[in-house]
């Protein structure tokens, strides 16, 4: 049962934020200040240039990977594995640290699929690539991305706890976007 303390500790390393932190660092400021207000790496990525963006964007799929990998190095059930990866993804989302105001979780929803399986995650990014290759909107190609993970989740783990966390991850990123899916469908995105 000892185990399960890693849940919480999960939701603690999500919740560091890696925009705000790379911000200060760089003497950029505040993500939630500027331009979009969203702490995360397209926004950095706006205020601050690419490597500002780069640092960030490793730093959120770091702290959705360490935690389910680790846990998944250690022999952890896939129930446990998916409420880690969850409890990280929301720790990114509604960080504690920060007022439970955080980023939309593209980043970190790849590092908890990563950690999961390193083809799911892979699946994952290389169809964001794709659609961003041939759309060039990123918000588009993170949830179609998204939407296709639970699928990728099934054919590659077949666990049906690894995909009820794609299917709730996809639902949260979803909501997350419901701005840019609304200037999608307006053509304004």
């Amino acid at each position: 049962m000892i185990e399960w303390l890693f849940v919480p500790m999960a939701y603690l390393i999500g919740s560091i934020s890696s925009a705000i932190i790379i911000c200060r660092l760089m003497g950029l400021p505040d993500p939630r200040e500027q331009g979009s207000g969203n702490p995360g790496a397209t926004n950095v990525m706006r205020i601050g240039g690419k490597k500002a963006a780069v640092i960030t964007l490793l730093g959120d799929l770091l702290k959705g990977f360490i935690p389910v990998y680790i846990v998944n190095l250690l022999g952890g059930s896939a129930l446990l594995l998916a409420s880690i990866g969850l409890a990280a993804f929301m720790g990114h989302l509604y960080p504690v640290f920060f007022k439970f105001k955080g980023g939309k979780g593209v980043a970190t929803s790849i590092g908890v699929l990563l950690g999961f399986s390193s083809l799911l995650g892979l699946a994952f990014t290389a169809t964001w690539l794709l659609i961003y290759k041939i759309g060039k909107i990123s918000s588009a190609s993170a949830l179609i991305a998204s939407v296709l993970s639970p699928i990728y989740a099934w054919y590659i783990t077949g666990d049906i706890s690894i995909v009820g966390a794609s299917i709730i991850m996809m639902l949260f990123l979803l909501w997350r976007h419901k701005s840019n899916i609304q200037r999608l469908l307006a053509g304004e995105e």
